[in-house]
């Protein structure tokens, strides 16, 4: 079994659901249409942000036969368990569906084991331990999505008032921590502070934010941690589809330049560089296999008498010295060929899921998923009066990406407007402040200040 599983042989006895036997050779598979279409659904759902028990929750909705009943109608598995209920599908077996890389088309062995011959348990035994043989048969799914599929398995998505889960949460990150963000969603009005002379009951509009989990959970232990990076998830959604339309309309135009500049971030960065590394190693291995002989002739000739005992240590310690230099540079030389080849792989990845999409109207739970690997949320600073938040958006394949900016004229229209707000907002500020000083001295806490100027009323920001 040990000798088949390595030799690239599948070791289960029957195809998994999805799959069934080629006609001709009994050994392959051949994909079934019509269990590889829930296959696909179940991916593309998963894509879409919803969970193993919202995705079954949805088969057994619009009756699709289980695995187990499906099999065993088509004879492929006979179980002797009674079919009762055919579509009622469960979680565990989405994920296990989800989890199998044999979707990909690849034959994966060695994945459980038994500890005797005599016990019939089997174990699960780890990653490292699998043996992975790509493209044996034709894939459902393609890789890139598989592995997406993983990284949002890895991130537990609940539902909250509104019947969904936010796609943005997993992928929102404290800059200053590394923290998750914390969604918090409000989507009815709330009371705020009633007036205990008017009976006035002043409410609190829906929100929609993310805050650093570290300071909330300092918060409820009395304890200060982090900050509170607050910021609203209407603000991100459009940062969000504002940098993947940025990126996109870039990647269309310039897909040369854009591969370019995705591997000058390499140790290797040209074609004739890459070449070089490869003669390289070639020469190095050469080299390798002539020690390897001159080793067996120096150990010959000490062992009939014709080489001295301290002359053989001497020759083969020298030769066991330069074999493990070379063996070391060719390994250093691999990995920079290995990074260069995985630049050019992920650009034409990235380039791929551009053309996947023609437009983006709008920011959906699959572009998030697709394009975004993560994002990292900063503090506000409000030193020069203004709220200024920095957000880094790492998209997946090519992670902070920077896009060459053109200087774009302003509108004149559009520059008096912001100037106005600036000094409408200016002028709250400067009310807000002056409230606050009156209501320290009403209460005690100050001396009475004089009054330059005080405002009527509170000034309304109103916006074009």
């Amino acid at each position: 079994m040990k000798n088949k599983g390595m030799s690239g042989k599948r070791l289960t006895t029957v195809p998994i659901y999805g799959y069934n036997y080629d006609a001709e050779d009994k050994t392959r598979w051949v994909k079934d249409p019509e269990a590889a279409a829930v296959v696909l659904r179940i991916y593309q759902m998963t894509i879409e942000g919803m969970g193993p028990h919202e995705i079954a929750k949805a088969l057994t909705a619009d009756k699709v036969e289980r695995p187990s009943y499906y099999l065993n109608r088509r004879g492929i598995v006979p179980y002797k368990k009674p079919m009762d209920r055919p579509y009622t599908w469960n979680g565990a077996t989405v994920s296990s569906i989800i989890s199998k890389l044999e979707y990909t088309g690849a034959t994966v062995n060695f994945r459980y084991y038994k500890a005797s011959y005599k016990d019939k348990h089997t174990i699960k035994a780890p990653k490292d331990d699998w043996v992975i043989f790509p493209d044996t048969h034709e894939g459902i799914i393609e890789s890139e999505m598989w592995e997406n599929a993983q990284r949002l398995r890895k991130v537990v998505k609940r539902t909250d008032s509104l019947g969904e889960a936010n796609p943005l949460t997993g992928k929102m990150l404290c800059a200053d921590c590394g923290a998750r963000m914390y969604n918090h969603r409000k989507p009815y009005e709330t009371p705020h502070y009633t007036n205990p002379n008017t009976g006035k009951t002043y409410m609190r509009a829906p929100s929609d934010v993310y805050a650093c989990s570290t300071h909330g959970t300092g918060k409820r232990k009395f304890e200060k941690a982090c900050s509170l990076h607050h910021i609203r998830t209407e603000v991100v959604r459009e940062l969000v589809l504002d940098r993947i339309r940025c990126v996109s309309d870039y990647v269309r135009g310039n897909e040369d330049e854009f591969t370019q500049r995705v591997r000058e971030a390499s140790t290797v960065q040209r074609d004739d560089a890459a070449k070089s590394h490869k003669k390289r190693i070639a020469k190095n291995e050469k080299r390798i296999a002539e020690l390897d002989m001159l080793f067996r002739k120096t150990y010959e000739d000490n062992a009939v008498g014709k080489l001295s005992d301290e002359r053989f240590a001497q020759l083969s310690g020298g030769y066991e010295v330069e074999q493990a230099d070379l063996k070391a540079q060719n390994a250093a030389l691999q990995a920079e060929l290995d990074t260069f080849n995985a630049d050019s792989t992920r650009a034409d990845s990235f380039i791929e899921l551009v053309r996947k999409y023609k437009d983006f109207p709008e920011l959906t739970a699959p572009m998030i998923n697709e394009f975004v690997d993560k994002i990292l949320i900063y503090e506000a600073d409000k030193s020069s009066g203004k709220r200024v938040q920095r957000v880094d958006i790492y998209l997946n394949f090519i992670g902070d990406f920077p896009i060459p900016m053109q200087e774009v004229e302003r509108d004149p229209a559009e520059i008096a407007e912001e100037e106005r707000l600036d000094a409408l907002r200016a002028k709250r500020r400067e009310y807000n402040r002056r409230y606050q000083a009156k209501r320290k001295v009403k209460n005690g806490v100050l001396q009475p200040v004089a009054k330059q100027g005080d405002m009527a009323e509170k000034p309304k920001i109103k916006t074009a």
